[in-house]
């Protein structure tokens, strides 16, 4: 596995990480981990080179963002019998659920108990935006990340983000962070940070993580057929995971990308792609960059299925709703758009649908892509179940 250094943090890291936020699965909820499957993942991957996991305070938690997840939980497991020792572990502190000094304490030493240790390598303040970064400030957040790295309990200080360029340039000047992480991939060059964003990171030393590599599997698993063409006559035989990863660890603005793993079939996948990360050409990025293009020019959401908006207060299933109202628009093609349809019906119950939305607004204070969820709604439920 190859290593980098992560900007002024210093530490060796492998340029792949193990994400921990979409765990494999024994049941219908997010909090239903197939714990001895997720140990085994995650023990082979530390066993060929990965060092860095990530992790956070709600994810897989059974009742949305305020409620502690079972993914901490798993991790202070699975880490057990000398692995704790041979990883960086990196969690977050749940910003939108602090408003005190005393507060993030607390949370802080919950995590290091979830977690079964007594210290965090990575610490980060968790999805800062424009409102949230104002309101850390005047809750003494820094002062919090200066008091818990002093008495020892986190290492390097760091920040997710989830919010426009503009926004990102006042929080990266606004403390003396170690690093910082982004959303990122060759679809997402202009969209929150993105590529000035990342490249600003690195003028200021910052080591550079990047989530959504794959853009929820999205970069996977919605490619249209004439699309795919374009990548498979650049490069016949490469998988779309293979030109996902390997389009990042051909920026040299990136130094780390976490992957969210949620079978062993992707892990061992990864890890192949990770032991020969070969650069992409010019003609590879081209390709890329028309694939970009020519996406961005059909979807009308630009939903990443991350899950920040869930649980809905009266059962809509948002990130799925979306994702086929994007398929119905990705060919101008009868049996497509009908496809689309049909996996809508089936894939959610009618009182899941996107006519049941309320527009509360709930929802939208919690994306972290800032999406006009409830106008969008009426859309969607226009159109799939018309």
């Amino acid at each position: 596995m190859q290593k980098t250094v992560l900007g002024k943090t210093g530490e060796e890291v492998s340029i792949l990480g193990f994400g921990c936020m979409r765990l494999p699965l024994c049941g219908p909820k997010a909090s239903d981990i197939d714990f001895p499957l997720a140990t085994a993942m995650l023990r082979k991957a530390v066993d060929n080179g990965v060092n860095y996991l990530d992790t956070a305070y709600p994810y897989h938690s059974p009742a949305g963002i305020g409620v502690p997840g079972q993914s901490e939980i798993f991790l202070g497991r699975a880490l057990a019998g000398g692995y704790r020792e041979k990883v960086k572990l990196a969690t977050k502190l749940p910003t939108w659920m602090v408003t005190t000094k005393k507060e993030m304490h607390a949370v802080l030493d919950s995590q290091l108990e979830r977690l079964q240790t007594g210290h965090i390598d990575f610490y980060l303040a968790h999805a800062l935006k424009s409102g949230v970064w104002e309101n850390m400030l005047r809750a003494g957040m820094l002062e919090f990340l200066e008091e818990a790295r002093k008495d020892g309990r986190i290492g390097h200080v760091g920040f997710s983000f989830h919010d426009i360029l503009p926004v990102f340039a006042d929080i990266v000047k606004g403390y003396d962070w170690e690093f910082a992480q982004i959303q990122y991939n060759y679809l997402d060059l202009d969209y929150q940070a993105g590529s000035q964003g990342a490249l600003l990171a690195k003028e200021r030393g910052l080591g550079l993580v990047v989530m959504e590599p794959l853009r929820g599997g999205f970069l996977t698993d919605h490619i249209p057929d004439d699309l795919r063409a374009v990548l498979a006559k650049a490069r016949p035989g490469r998988s779309l995971a293979d030109w996902g990863l390997r389009w990042l660890w051909s920026r040299p603005e990136v130094d780390l990308v976490l992957s969210g793993m949620s079978t062993m079939q992707q892990m061992e996948e990864n890890l192949a792609l990770a032991a020969n990360p070969e650069r992409l050409s010019e003609a590879d990025f081209a390709a890329a960059d028309e694939v970009r293009i020519r996406l961005l020019a059909r979807l009308p959401v630009n939903c990443t299925a991350c899950g920040y908006c869930l649980p809905c207060p009266n059962g809509v299933k948002i990130p799925t709703a979306f994702a086929a109202y994007n398929d119905y628009f990705l060919l101008d093609a009868e049996a497509v758009r009908a496809a689309a349809k049909m996996k809508y019906k089936y894939r959610l119950d009618e009182d899941e649908r996107a006519s049941k939305c309320l527009h509360c607004g709930e929802c939208e204070e919690k994306c972290p892509q800032r999406l006009p969820i409830s106008e969008t709604m009426e859309k969607v439920a226009a159109i799939m179940e018309a």
